[in-house]
């Protein structure tokens, strides 16, 4: 009886051969450098340059993007730094309200890592961390005190507190209204507390001050 022999199958060529490896992605110039930072890095104060007289709302928006992406154990607190300062009105009555330490940037507890430095870059009006080398700096303990721990005024604390009066000492101002409208002098004393400026004013040639509210003068 005669063996047959079964034909041997020949692999394919294609069937040999690995499929090619997909091409890296494209890299975007302009794209933020990355930092380089460890996933399990403390905790600290971060200071973001933001959009100007936007920075209540840019402040607001992050702690919403923080909680959409339950991402609350890296954050902490989120503060636009501010102070309270009295105005007063024309007919003298005085009004409290805050006044932003340093317009066009917010305060931020946080850990650094991947996925909270690309959180805080994707909401809109944030421009960068503050630091170097697209590096986040902490900030010194200095300004944590100055900016962040700043002591609380209770009721019984007679600390006055601060006008906002547009003036400074050496100010050249004209008067708008009263017994001396129109006369020009320089500031001399601004009382923040009360929220008046006295102005050196030169009356039939003799420099004389004269108290005036803070919304009774212009600058020159």
């Amino acid at each position: 009886m005669q063996d047959v022999d079964s034909p041997e199958t020949e692999a394919s060529p294609a069937a040999s051969e690995a499929p090619a490896p997909p091409p890296p992605a494209p890299v975007d110039p302009n794209a933020p450098p990355k930092p380089e930072v460890d996933d399990e890095s403390p905790m600290d104060w971060y200071i973001l340059k933001v959009a100007f007289n936007r920075e209540d709302s840019i402040a607001e928006a992050l702690r919403k993007k923080v909680r959409m992406e339950d991402m609350g154990e890296y954050f902490g607190d989120i503060v636009v730094p501010s102070e309270d300062v009295a105005t007063f009105t024309r007919d003298g009555k005085r009004r409290v309200s805050k006044r932003k330490l340093l317009p066009g940037y917010i305060m931020v507890y946080m850990s650094i890592n991947d996925d909270t430095w690309f959180l805080v870059r994707e909401v809109g009006g944030i421009s960068d961390f503050t630091g170097s080398a697209g590096k986040p700096q902490p900030m010194e303990p200095e300004d944590v005190e100055r900016f962040i721990n700043r002591p609380a005024v209770d009721d019984e604390d007679e600390t006055p507190i601060k006008t906002a009066i547009p003036f400074k000492v050496g100010d050249r101002v004209r008067v708008k209204e009263g017994n001396f409208e129109n006369q020009e002098g320089e500031v001399d004393v601004v009382d923040e507390a009360n929220g008046r400026v006295t102005v050196i004013i030169n009356i039939f040639g003799r420099s004389v001050p004269m108290e005036l509210d803070h919304w009774q003068v212009e600058p020159l």
